[in-house]
């Protein structure tokens, strides 16, 4: 350092520096000193500036010592320090002469043991399921089978080999494999960010949207595992909109990821397991379904068959069914001719007697009297309103006159078309209308017969045709004897 002494003052043999001289030398000599080193602590103050630098103090019982990690050698760090995680950093020792500071440029920090892990772990935790990504409710459900699995795991380990094979094994279904880092450093972004492409394929795409996402990975240490334990990797599995899986480790390995999943499963074998069914116990099961159908339908028919022939005995016959309303009908036909008789003499009556009151000769002495009335009236009264109002009553007792007049003609009109159809019906529902279609009715001393035995022990019978009535037995034939020779024989009936 002989380059730096200026002239040293008289008596004196000290040499001079200036500050920065002292601050360079100070910096020379901590790197050339220390190099590389590795430092264990437990990290305190943690700040990130705007620029993207991280500063950070770690400490032990009695000492701080102050660390930065510059921006772009934060994506290179395992470990994201936090306070109160005891790590072990790994960089080169500085000084920082604008402000008389050594510290230490760390580009590397791991977790100092397991127990640091695990109270990291716990912290992370407590942390996520107080804002409920934990919660059952929150759960998805599986998909019974879905068409498309998302597979996120490692591509040349025997972790998808393994979970192929079982696809394979139980229900063939088609795989998409998101190839990542599964320890280490990039596995935690690399996991994230395969949740999220999954997420946001489109359904029915090129690249379709999977039904279901499988995150997938062998068993190894806490370390191997901790890529599964950041908070990057919770959160986007808790994002997912697509069911996910987690089958990271072994039965007794525990990751973060476990608990935000929708499922988890102890081996990525078991996941393939979970994820679809058995399509041979499907089929067995449909074959079961079908046969168990097709007994039911058969005998719900034979059911319903044994069913209809029991009703079908406790039915009567049609000929029974028949006789009651046959006897009623011939009971109501044999009083249609009579009612329909009274009725038309009970119109005629009516008719009569309304025709008596809307005689024109009384409507015209009425009228006349009212006439002579309004004249003596008017005689009286030699006012002209009065005999205009007058003139007035009388044109509209003129106009009421004639309006009864029509009003009576159109009603003796009516009822006469009223009787003419009654008349009609009357002859068309007549047993007469019935003797011209072919048929007859036979007598017996002034009483119709029925049947055979009853024109049997009558030896004088009358046959009434639709142009007159014909006596058979003795008497006709005395008749006929005496008839003319020309005249011809009818015969006996029987």
């Amino acid at each position: 350092m002989s380059d730096l002494l200026d002239d040293p003052i008289p008596g004196q043999n000290t040499p001079e520096y200036t500050v920065s001289e002292i601050s360079g030398e100070v910096k020379r000599a901590l790197e050339g000193s220390f190099g590389r080193i590795r430092v264990r602590g437990e990290v305190g103050r943690v700040f990130k500036a705007r620029s993207g630098h991280l500063y950070y103090d770690i400490k032990d019982d009695r000492n701080v010592l102050a660390c930065t990690t510059w921006k772009g050698q934060i994506s290179g760090l395992s470990v994201v320090p936090e306070e109160g995680l005891e790590v072990v950093v790994t960089g080169r020792l500085t000084a920082f002469g604008a402000q008389s500071k050594y510290n230490l440029n760390v580009d590397e920090v791991s977790v100092a043991g397991q127990g640091a892990l695990m109270a990291l772990l716990e912290k992370r935790k407590k942390q996520l399921e107080a804002e409920g990504l934990f919660a059952p409710e929150r759960k998805k459900t599986l998909p019974y089978l879905p068409q498309i699995i998302g597979v996120v795991t490692s591509p040349s380990g025997a972790v998808i080999r393994d979970i192929l094979h079982r696809l394979r094994d139980r229900f063939p279904r088609k795989v998409l494999i998101w190839p990542v880092a599964v320890q280490g450093s990039n596995c935690a972004p690399e996991v994230a960010r395969a949740i999220e492409g999954f997420n946001k394929l489109t359904p029915g795409g090129a690249l379709p949207r999977p039904d279901l996402i499988i995150v997938a990975r062998g068993g190894g240490s806490i370390e191997d595992l901790w890529g599964f334990n950041e908070e990057i990797v919770a959160r986007a599995a808790a994002a997912s909109e697509i069911p996910l899986i987690s089958a990271v480790g072994h039965e007794t390995d525990t990751t973060l990821i476990d608990f935000v999943s929708d499922r988890r499963t102890p081996t990525p074998t078991a996941a393939a397991e979970l994820a679809v069914p058995v399509r041979m116990e499907l089929l067995a099961w449909t074959g079961e379904q079908g046969v168990r159908l097709s007994r039911a339908a058969s005998d719900a028919v034979q059911r319903r068959s044994q069913r209809l022939h029991d009703l079908s005995r406790a039915l009567p016959r049609p000929d029974t069914l028949l006789n009651t309303p046959r006897q009623r009908l011939d009971l109501i036909a044999e009083r249609l001719t009579p009612a329909l008789n009274r009725g038309i003499q009970n119109r005629r009556l009516q008719l009569v007697e309304m025709s008596a009151h809307l005689r024109p000769s009384t409507l015209r002495n009425l009228v006349s009297s009212r006439k002579e009335r309004l004249l003596n009236l008017s005689s009286r009264l030699s006012i002209r309103p009065i005999q205009r109002e007058i003139d007035q009553q009388r044109q509209i007792v003129a106009r009421f006159a004639d309006r009864l007049n029509t009003a009576q003609t159109t009603r003796l009109d009516r009822l006469r078309q009223q009787l003419s159809a009654t008349d009609r019906l009357r002859e068309t529902l007549s047993y007469k209308a019935t003797l011209a279609r072919g048929y007859a009715v036979v007598r017996a001393e002034g009483g119709v017969v029925t049947t055979r035995e009853q024109a049997a022990g009558h030896p004088v019978l009358e046959i009434e045709f639709a142009d007159g009535r014909l006596k058979t037995g003795a008497s006709a034939k005395s008749t006929a004897k005496k008839a003319k020779p020309g005249t011809p024989d009818q015969g006996s009936l029987f």
